[in-house]
């Protein structure tokens, strides 16, 4: 429910040009007359400081004092193209990528919390057949899941102006290594272009917590990578998420970049574009990711507040995430193919003083398990040693069973090793002169972030010698 309340008084100009202005915008809402109310005078009171200011309209728990008709178009997603209300979460990497899309386009939106409003996550649900996929979007009370920047073009008829700008570097991949090679680039009076398919921070802004990361003894990922996006802008860098890179060619000397939306012209190029999640590949993985199967914890383990989780893995990433997920789901049930860890010993020693946490060794995953319904209920695994096979029942589980690197589209660019990671040499050159690569994405790259930092200072170097 979207629940607004008014409160204010029929002799009032400011309640009747309020209320006009939402009945025109078939908006729904209760109006509470404060002068036949007084628990509702008092309610004013009390939010404005013991002013008796009305109108005062309640909009899903938060007040708004006398707010003009552009101030309510603004919270409520008033739109000449229709209404536009986006469900998410401030931790949803998509959801970011599209609020900042709305919001660079001049395109009003109602931003309602799924974390916040139960209601709002039954109504996230119902649209996606059970799923929990945000952002979810209501254009004019029409449902889409998880737009594009390019389909959010279309519905709302914005006018994309064409960028003919020449930069020095097009780096494509905003994360850690992406953001540095653009800070040092831009620090050499260089201009950056930074094309990102989703959000800026990459995989490190999907991490929780990060005690590694030199300077800070210990630091949020979403922090950090918030930290290196305003250093790259206040060095002039130009960023533009939601752009995913689909071809490169060379064009004379320079380069020109093909998205879904635009073309971008540099004179050199930095691909670190990072990995993704790999899969288990067994029956029902597919059907079931986005509702029960999840690759981060960071993004979507609030869903599972109070409830019983899977943790499939063994490495550093599983026992780290298994140890965040513990700290607020009811438990914790960890599944490893191998007999011990190959996590560091830190993660392992760390695992035996939480009670919440079970351990299940030597396991393989055969194959996930729905109910009735067809949502996920557990995860059918096989004991290596005695071969007898079990369901594992819980709420939800997630996978972290490494990484694959985001290089398929530049198959035909560069030379990518067999397992598909770009071949560097000297100062993070490619096979091909000019275009440079740091990062997760590369070849023998450690998928740290305090080493992908590293990457992005070699990439500058490398941009500064080409270009000199």
């Amino acid at each position: 429910m979207n629940e607004i309340k008014l409160y204010g008084a029929d002799w009032c100009p400011d309640c009747r040009r309020a209320k006009a202005y939402l009945k025109e915008n078939n908006i729904d809402y209760t109006f509470v007359d404060v002068d036949l109310d007084k628990e509702a005078t008092a309610k004013v009171e009390a939010i404005n400081n013991g002013k008796r200011i009305i109108p005062t309209i309640i909009i899903n728990g938060k007040s708004y004092t006398n707010p003009e008709n552009g101030e309510l178009a603004s919270v409520l997603g008033i739109n000449e193209e229709g209404d536009v209300q986006l469900f998410g979460a401030d931790w949803c990497p998509d959801c970011r990528r599209a609020k900042s899309f709305l919001r660079d386009n001049g395109v009003n939106f109602q931003f309602i919390d799924v974390d916040e409003y139960d209601w709002a996550t039954h109504r996230v649900e119902e649209i996606n057949n059970g799923k929990r996929i945000i952002p979810t979007l209501l254009i004019d009370g029409k449902p889409y899941t998880n737009p594009d920047n390019v389909e959010l073009t279309e519905l709302l008829s914005i006018n994309v102006e064409k960028e003919h700008k020449i930069f020095d570097s097009i780096i494509i991949g905003g994360g850690a290594a992406g953001l540095t090679t653009s800070i040092y680039a831009q620090r050499d009076r260089f201009d950056t272009l930074i094309l990102e398919k989703s959000t800026i921070g990459g995989n490190a802004f999907l991490t929780e917590k990060i005690e590694n990361y030199p300077g800070f003894q210990s630091i949020s990922g979403p922090k950090l990578m918030e930290k290196m996006e305003e250093q790259a802008k206040t060095y002039g860098a130009v960023i533009k998420t939601g752009e995913e890179v689909i071809a490169i060619t060379k064009q004379g000397e320079l380069f020109s970049i093909q998205t879904k939306s635009a073309t971008y012209l540099g004179k050199t190029v930095v691909l670190s574009t990072g990995s993704t999640y790999r899969k288990l590949g067994i029956p029902n993985e597919e059907e079931l990711i986005g509702s029960g199967i999840h690759f981060c914890a960071t993004c979507d383990g609030a869903f599972y507040r109070d409830r019983d989780i899977i943790v499939v893995g063994g490495g550093n990433s599983a026992l780290e995430e298994g140890i965040f997920l513990a700290g607020f789901c009811k438990s914790v049930k960890i599944i490893h193919r191998s007999e011990h860890f190959s996590a560091s010993e830190t993660y392992i020693e760390k695992l035996k003083s939480i009670d919440n946490i079970s351990t299940y060794m030597n396991k393989t995953s055969l194959e996930f398990v729905s109910n009735e319904n067809d949502l996920f209920k557990g995860l059918k695994v096989k004991d290596n040693v005695t071969n007898e096979e079990s369901i594992i029942e819980a709420d939800g589980v997630f996978i972290f069973i490494g990484l694959i690197p985001n290089t398929q589209s530049f198959r035909d660019v560069v030379s990518l090793d067999e397992r598909e990671f770009i071949q560097t040499t000297g100062l993070a050159e490619t096979s091909v002169k000019g275009i440079f690569a740091a990062g997760d994405c590369r070849e023998g790259a450690i998928a740290q972030v305090a080493a992908a930092t590293g990457e992005g200072v070699l990439a500058s170097y490398g941009i500064r010698n080409y270009l000199k």
